[in-house]
């Protein structure tokens, strides 16, 4: 039987969507909240200390605190080509990065590097990232299935 198992992070972090007219062209700041999503079965092995567990939620927490969070966890996320690149000589915690960091586009990067660390007899099936109390992005797996070919 498969089970959905969830755990949750929060972290602040700060960017600037150069080129977007509005307020978020210029230097602004979230309190996000990241949940990360697998499916998988219950181990049923008795001699194992976690059996009845899909994955031990410990072992999600440091993939996401050594794989995620130490590249956002309070930093400024900017475009490589912003127009705030100056900053760099006066604050070490920027992060350059290819793509305009919004919500949508910082899941993804997120969703990638997670789909590259799965815990053994996981799958990535969800993750959502939350901007402000009522703005967020969410990414579903079932949602992003290759299809074939002739269909």
């Amino acid at each position: 039987m498969n089970i959905r198992i969830t755990k949750a992070f929060d972290f602040e972090a700060a960017h600037a969507l150069d080129g977007y007219d509005g307020k978020c062209q210029d230097i602004h700041g979230h309190s996000y909240h990241l949940e990360a999503t697998y499916l998988g079965s219950p181990k049923t092995d008795k001699t194992i200390s976690d059996c009845g567990m899909v994955v031990d939620f410990g072992d999600i927490k440091r993939i996401i605190k050594t794989e995620i969070l130490t590249l956002f966890d309070h930093r400024l996320i900017l475009r490589r080509d912003t127009r705030f690149k100056d900053l760099k000589a006066i604050n070490e915690r920027i992060r350059f990065v290819d793509y305009q960091p919004t919500c949508e586009n910082m899941l993804i990067e997120i969703v990638e590097i997670l789909k590259q660390q799965e815990p053994k007899g996981t799958k990535l099936i969800k993750g959502f990232l939350r901007e402000t109390a009522n703005s967020y992005a969410e990414w579903h797996a079932e949602d992003n299935k290759t299809r074939k070919k002739n269909e």
